[in-house]
């Protein structure tokens, strides 16, 4: 490993924006922030002695990985975004009255249908449990490999594959019965 490699002003440059959104969809945006800076601090911390066994980005994603966790299991811990997410996505419910079929839907309301598709789909991703989450997560919004996720979580390649497996199904299930079905049709992340 090079001493550029191990620049942390680089490095810092580098994961900011990728740890936070990684954070964000994980935790939610009322925790990313700090969760972020707190990662960051670690990093640096640990800079000394990543002996480089691993690649440096799944260090830096295990480290973000067991800060978010370590503050979910706090007792002190509340999903604010969760419950008032969830109230979003009732009212618009109530507010949008009939559906419409594919060919009478005008382009400004396909766009307000996704936006409104993609707070339920997150709605339902922050309410599945952690270890299925963070898996749903890393993979589909984060694009990581299965072997990769496994190495950041510290469980084996079919643990990764399991939970994954497990965690779209079980989003499946909650969009197919709580979502309308055009909107499971028009789907953007992988729900299969």
């Amino acid at each position: 490993m090079s001493t550029i490699e191990l620049d942390f002003p680089k490095i810092y440059d580098a994961y900011l924006p990728k740890i936070l959104r990684y954070l964000t969809r994980f935790i939610g945006e009322s925790e990313a922030e700090d969760l972020t800076q707190e990662t960051f601090i670690k990093v640096h911390q640990g800079l000394g002695n990543f002996r480089g066994e691993s690649r440096l980005s799944t260090w830096i994603y295990r480290i973000a990985t067991n800060t978010a966790l370590d503050r979910m299991r706090h007792p002190s811990f509340q999903r604010v975004d969760q419950v008032s997410m969830s109230d979003e996505i009732n009212e618009a419910r109530i507010s949008r009255g009939p559906g419409f079929s594919e060919g009478q839907k005008p382009p400004i309301e396909k766009g307000l249908i996704r936006d409104e598709m993609n707070d339920c789909i997150r709605g339902y991703i922050e309410q599945l449990p952690e270890d299925y989450r963070v898996v749903l997560v890393l993979s589909e919004y984060e694009g990581i490999k299965n072997s990769e996720i496994a190495e950041i979580l510290g469980v084996s390649l079919d643990t990764v594959k399991i939970r994954l497996h497990r965690a779209k199904m079980k989003l499946k299930e909650e969009l197919e019965s709580h979502c309308e079905l055009y909107w499971i049709e028009e789907m953007p992340c992988s729900v299969k």
